[in-house]
């Protein structure tokens, strides 16, 4: 399919530069229409950081969105080889199964698994006009934000025509081809925009291969008072599995070391299984329309529909057959070696109708958002080394179908009492209806059918004090269900899982100079049954979950920036805070006894560092030439809920550096030249991946601790130029 698109990117990118341009009045606020629902003004006493087309430009040389979006206040960004292949990002200590992505408006994350995989759709960021991130509970929309919500939109249309290519090469092999181009408003109201990208890498870690690709278009036809744009994204993956995590002992003898497809000969010399991969496509195709009734009222309508369908290929040396359910004939052996391919076959359908009124003193939306979601999953054994006496054409070991209803009804209200206060209020009703058939691929049945009901208020007031100055006060409620992986792990244990919730309070102050800017945000997030990483991981890198009764996570964000002098400007952000479990109950033990104590202890919530820091240094000492360095502080941590110091991942320091400079060329065409380096400390640190309370089952069980964890490169580098015309 991409070989095809390949082609056709570049005679799109080369036709679309021919268009004409012609701007709209309205142009601007049709835009707006679009995202109005997810985004919240400097009116609005929610805790946001805004991030523009310019910003994401210079940014773009990050391949992945958590990466663009490190440096941001209480971000922990982490991956498994490097920048490449699978990412993730947390706010405030918040796994990304709890950020409440959209794109344009629609949920962007899986209805089942919660979670975006940004790897699925490389370069989102890049296709996008700008970014606002909501820390705590969000506005509402589609989906709930349970820490944090991001809200993306894609590139609008341009008054006139445009294009760009740009190229990168980097450390371990690490290539990235992009093309940008848009025809510009011609003179009937019709627009075109696409952007294909391309990228690949040899990872840091051996089988941390990437291949990924992404497309996107979008055709626009502005009216009058009215704007259809239809958008098509896609994207395609094919990377090795790096999710095993491996034991210190092993990474400090060897730190590219990755288990995944590692067996071993007759002679006992390891060898590795070629495909150990993940593959995924996805294809997005989503209808926008809205129209301006008159200078007060707009109406928004938008159908999704995505469709996704992967796989993951893996060697697995020495299982029982009865795993697979078969029976291994011949030889009498109850084990053998495998390769097995788990599947996905997914299709989310979204729908969004919603109304806006804007007053003298009044900004009113609401709206209804409806997804249906169909997912598939089964198993097949490809290959057995000890197959005789049975057919391999592959044979399906397990199979189980999910279907959920997620209808969400919300309105929110800015009123102003005078210039400088104002109310704002935001209502969602959510029912979320979940049903599991079929068996897991641990061959237990997963029949589960729950309906959950859950109201989400949010109310809070700011105050303007000034023209540079305002305080804030919020405080909202969110409920979120369990995802599918959490419910299976449930079921496989025996155990119950319930939903969470949680209260948000925030406190701010922000102000704003001519050379400088201040922003402090209190906040109080109080939950019941939150589910958090118990520390151990499923066979495909989930991380497993726990309920916890009663937990908190308490903390102050600073955020400033000062311009020094024409050549120099610095910003940081600091995020000092405390997430603890409430009367935690768990058993410990000294390795190599049977002994167990059982604690009771208020322990700190895994994954969630007390320290957050960035700091950016930007330097312009002559025209068109920018240099930085930049600043990344994370505090130690824990990799479950224990605080026990065998499972404490150490706090960490990253300084990066960045150079860029920009030739100005004839008829407004310019080159860009990026050079980066990453970790120029050459720090050799490490993530945590998982860890584990074991025995060796014998009748007088010694116990042991065991953790593995996500090697880190250390000094790596980027070249990247970009040429726009």
């Amino acid at each position: 399919m991409f070989s095809k698109i390949q082609k056709m990117a570049v005679v799109a990118a080369c036709f679309l530069c021919t268009y004409g341009a012609m701007a709209q009045d309205t142009v601007k606020v049709l835009n707006e229409v679009i995202i109005h629902d997810t985004r919240v003004s400097n009116k609005a006493p929610l805790t946001t950081t805004n991030i523009n087309q310019d910003q994401i430009k210079d940014a773009k040389s990050e391949v992945s969105v958590p990466y663009m979006l490190e440096t941001q206040p209480s971000v922990v960004v982490t991956g498994e080889n490097g920048k490449m292949g699978e990412t993730s990002m947390r706010i405030r200590g918040v796994d990304a199964t709890r950020i409440n992505v959209n794109i344009n408006g629609i949920t962007l994350n899986d209805a089942e698994s919660q979670s975006v995989f940004w790897y699925n759709v490389p370069n989102l960021g890049g296709m996008s006009q700008n970014i606002q991130i909501q820390r705590g509970v969000g506005a509402s929309t589609g989906g709930t934000a349970f820490g944090g919500a991001i809200s993306m939109q894609t590139a609008n249309a341009t008054p006139d025509p445009y294009a760009s290519l740009e190229a990168s090469a980097g450390s371990w092999n690490t290539r990235v081809f992009g093309v940008n181009a848009g025809s510009g408003i011609n003179k009937k109201g019709f627009a075109f925009d696409m952007s294909y990208t391309q990228q690949s890498t040899d990872g840091y870690v051996r089988n941390g291969f990437a291949d990924q690709k992404s497309l996107f278009l979008s055709g626009s036809y502005y009216g009058k008072r009215s704007l259809v744009k239809g958008i098509v994204i896609i994207g395609s993956q094919h990377t090795g599995i790096t999710w095993n995590g491996e034991e210190a002992s092993v990474l400090d003898r060897n730190p590219r070391y990755n288990s995944a497809g590692e067996y071993y000969d007759a002679l006992g010399h390891a060898l590795y299984y070629d495909n150990e991969s993940d593959n995924y496509n996805q294809r997005r195709y989503q209808l926008y329309w809205t129209y301006l009734l008159n200078d007060a009222w707009n109406l928004k309508a938008v159908v999704d529909f995505t469709h996704g369908d992967g796989f993951y290929e893996q060697y697995k040396a020495g299982k029982k057959a009865s795993k697979y359910d078969l029976t291994l004939g011949g030889s009498g052996s109850t084990k053998s070696d495998f390769i097995t391919s788990k599947n996905m076959l997914n299709s989310a359908y979204t729908a969004n109708l919603s109304a806006n009124y804007v007053g003298k003193n009044i900004d009113l939306s609401f709206g209804e958002m409806f997804q249906y979601y169909n997912g598939n999953h089964f198993g097949s054994v490809l290959w057995c080394k000890d197959s005789a006496g049975f057919e391999l054409d592959p044979y399906e070991w397990y199979r189980n179908t999910g279907d959920k209803y997620d209808a969400t009804t919300y309105a929110k209200l800015n009123y102003d009492f005078s210039s400088n206060l104002n109310a704002y209020a935001d209502l969602q009703l959510r029912v979320v209806d979940y049903t599991v058939k079929g068996y897991a691929d641990d061959l237990f049945d997963m029949d589960f059918n729950e309906t959950y009901l859950f109201f989400n208020p949010k109310a809070g007031v700011n105050y303007r004090i000034n023209d540079n100055q305002r305080t804030y006060f919020v405080a909202g409620i969110s409920n979120r269900e369990p995802a599918r992986a959490d419910i299976k792990d449930a079921i496989g244990n025996g155990d119950t899982i319930k939903a969470e919730s949680m209260l948000d309070i925030e406190l701010g102050y922000q102000i704003q100079k001519n050379r400088w800017s201040f922003n402090a945000n209190g906040y109080a997030m109080l939950y019941k049954d939150q589910l958090t990483p118990s520390g151990d991981v499923s066979s495909s890198g989930y991380a497993l979950m726990e309920n916890v009764d009663k937990s908190y996570r308490l903390g102050i964000e600073l955020v400033g920036g000062y311009q020094v002098c024409d050549w120099f400007k610095f910003d940081a952000n600091l995020t000092l805070s405390t997430n603890k479990i409430v009367d935690y109950m768990f058993t410990d033990f000294s390795d190599g006894v049977s002994n167990l104590d059982t604690i009771v202890a208020n322990t700190n919530l895994a994954y969630s560092p007390d320290v957050i820091g960035a700091a950016i240094a930007t330097f312009t000492p002559m025209k068109n030439l920018k240099l930085q360095l930049i600043g990344k502080y994370v505090g130690a941590m824990y990799l479950d809920n224990t605080s026990r110091d065998i499972y404490k991942q150490d706090a960490y320091f990253l300084l990066n550096f960045k150079a860029g400079y920009t030739w100005n060329l004839r008829n407004n065409d310019k080159i860009e030249a990026q050079v980066i380096v990453n970790n120029l400390l050459d720090n050799h640190y490490r993530l945590g991946a998982w860890c584990e309370d074991g025995y060796w089952g014998t009748a007088a069980a010694d116990h042991y601790h065991v953790s593995g964890w996500y090697q880190q490169p250390g000094i790596n580098c980027m070249g990247r130029l970009v040429y726009s015309f």
